[in-house]
């Protein structure tokens, strides 16, 4: 049955204006789900309600959410992806793609417009005059270039008005970390050359310095001056040290950053190389949500732009592993925030930059694994995790056995809820289960009905398997074991609505005072508990919110997953029973024979269907003509 929006959303989308902007999808709540831009808004916002729209779950589930759609004509794509941004960093919408930690990367600023410039870290540039250099993936990583690079070049660090009359230079000067032109060591000339001289270095230009410095050195050994050539090979060694953590990869000295992505199981680990001057001078990896049932280029433009949108600086060159739709667009926005300079976004099929993308793409696999590999190894996260959320929640013990129920549907059909169990903070997949709902009618969608039913399925079990020792499904998947151990927190994907449905559920299986529960909104950044309107907000960098983050995440990716092998065996079994002589038994025969494919079904030969038990040649000829 096609998708049938309500009345007053058929009013807005006939209405709609083919013009660029942005348009907003609000739910019943009137909050804000969704931000979106768009070349033509009739178009674009009347696609997520066509029947192209029935390939993506998430659409599905984004539509089956919207209650009001509000739009913003802009002047052009430009504008409408500018102010798509804004809005999307203000509302934080949760069906937008995020980046889970939204930093800022430290650079180094030489305030060259100064006539004594300061060497400083910073994670903000300000066109004022200054030079900045990075970005560096970490502050420790800045400090210590700062380090190392103060004993090549003894820059200035305090705030005294230089005039070289001072009397007395600090004590920098005497441990020969500053060259004092407070006090007329050197002059400006002097020390503005010295400051040219440590850019140099920084932009990877070390050569005519280390030239200049080794022919000095060599002139003061051959003087017998020892002290001062030994003062300049240290200098040499500190500059060699810098340029030694920058892997030259290019030759033309372009600035580019590198990105490429890695999924699995739900989760988006996106990879950058930052090259500058030709050179590697660092690499980080973000996590990203939200990015179910996306594409991989869809994820890579929406990446391009949360992440530049708050980026200190834009590089000449974006290398991508693949186009995106919106390139040119994109270019055209980068340059307007590299002030009119031009960016190209490039995507190479061979040589050196292609090399770099595989690099990328390597480094963004094994992040993934490693993030997903220290959790589930760092058992002192998991406990504070468990620890940090018994004292949130007011449990009377630490949560080792939570579990957590998720409902996918698509218009009310294949309804599958599903279960995931983490056991001390860790996924135990052997345990996870899905439901097929069965007492929801298809003419619909009712999620509370449908999270009823899981859940008195799931307590009627554990009524059954603490009752009676034997198999509740002989020669099934479900051990009773799973179902005799009660969660020592349960939790459900939604708000209000869905936690009064589980509460009701516990208490008609007298388990209200046995079993915790909570209801999970807005990608679990509110937790809701019983008896208590207002909802709990966990710390943003705490370790039980990214548990429960994690738990969500794989709710959501188990239903799924769970949801679309259902609709795709309902679609299978009704392309068949359409065929007429095909019933419940032949059916059942065609799909064990040919591994539940109707693409295997349909590229066999006729002798082969009908070489299936109970399939005679001629029956066969119909199915071939008919699947």
């Amino acid at each position: 049955m096609a998708f049938q929006p309500s009345d007053h959303i058929k009013t807005i989308l006939k209405n709609l204006p083919m013009k660029p902007g942005v348009y907003l999808m609000k739910d019943e709540r009137g909050e804000i789900i969704y931000v979106g831009k768009a070349k033509k808004l009739r178009n674009r916002v009347r696609s997520y309600f066509n029947a192209s729209a029935e390939n993506s779950l998430k659409t599905i589930h984004l539509r089956g959410n919207i209650r009001d759609i509000d739009f913003i004509v802009e002047e052009n794509e430009i504008k409408a992806l500018i102010l798509e941004e804004t809005l999307i960093k203000r509302y934080k919408p949760r069906f937008n793609i995020s980046l889970k930690d939204d930093k800022r990367y430290p650079y180094i600023r030489i305030s060259w417009h100064m006539p004594y410039p300061k060497v400083e870290t910073t994670r903000r540039i300000i066109q004022d005059g200054s030079r900045y250099f990075g970005p560096y993936v970490a502050m420790w990583a800045v400090q210590n270039t700062l380090q190392t690079l103060r004993k090549a070049f003894p820059y200035l660090t305090c705030d005294r008005d230089i005039t070289g009359n001072d009397a007395r230079a600090c004590l920098f000067y005497d441990i020969k970390l500053c060259n004092a032109p407070c006090i007329g060591a050197v002059n400006n000339a002097q020390y503005r050359a010295m400051i040219a001289e440590l850019m140099s270095v920084l932009s990877g230009k070390s050569e005519p310095v280390v030239a200049r410095l080794e022919q000095e050195m060599n002139a003061a050994a051959e003087a017998l001056n020892f002290e001062h050539a030994a003062a300049i090979r240290d200098q040499l060694k500190a500059i060699e040290y810098i340029t030694r953590q920058h892997k030259a990869v290019s030759a033309d000295f372009t600035d580019r950053d590198v990105i490429a992505i890695a999924r699995d199981d739900g989760e988006t680990m996106v990879q950058i190389l930052f090259i500058r001057n030709g050179k590697l001078i660092g690499s980080d990896s973000r996590a990203l949500d939200g990015t179910e049932d996306e594409t991989d280029g869809r994820i890579l433009e929406a990446f391009i732009q949360r992440f530049y949108s708050s980026a200190a600086e834009v590089p000449a060159e974006v290398v991508l592993p693949q186009n995106i739709e919106e390139t040119r667009i994109i270019e055209r926005w980068l340059r307007d925030k590299r002030h009119g300079k031009r960016v190209t976004i490039t995507v190479p099929q061979r040589g050196d930059k292609r090399g770099l993308v595989e690099v990328a793409q390597e480094n963004a696999r094994e992040a993934l694994h490693m993030m997903r590999a220290q959790w589930e190894a760092d058992a002192h996260k998991q406990e504070t995790a468990l620890s940090q959320l018994q004292e949130a929640l007011s449990l009377p013990k630490p949560p080792n056995r939570i579990e957590c129920y998720d409902i996918s549907t698509t218009q009310g059909t294949a309804i599958v809820a599903s279960r995931v169990l983490f056991e001390k903070g860790v996924p135990k997949k052997s345990e996870y289960r899905k439901f097929n709902i069965r007492t929801v009618s298809h003419s619909g969608s009712d999620d509370y009905q449908s999270m009823r039913e899981a859940l008195t399925r799931r307590f009627n079990r554990w009524k059954q398997a603490y009752d009676d020792p034997t198999p509740i499904e002989p020669g099934g998947d479900d051990k009773d074991e799973t179902w005799r151990l009660l969660p020592d927190l349960l939790m459900v994907d939604g708000g209000k609505g869905q936690l009064g449905i589980a509460v009701e559920v516990l208490h008609e299986f007298d388990l209200t005072n046995r079993v915790p529960v909570v209801s999970l909104a807005k990608q679990f950044e509110e937790i809701y508990r019983p008896g208590d309107p207002t909802p709990l907000i966990l710390p943003r960098r705490s370790d039980a919110l990214y548990l429960v983050q994690r738990i969500r995440d794989e709710a959501h990716r188990f239903a799924i997953t769970s949801h679309r092998a259902r609709r795709q065996k309902l679609g299978m079994v009704s392309q068949l029973e359409a065929i007429p002589g095909v019933g419940p038994a032949k059916r059942k025969a065609l799909l064990k024979a040919f591994g539940n494919s109707i693409g295997a079904i349909r590229s066999a030969s006729v002798d082969q269907i009908a070489a299936v038990p109970g399939i005679n040649h001629k029956l066969a000829e119909t199915i071939k003509e008919m699947v």
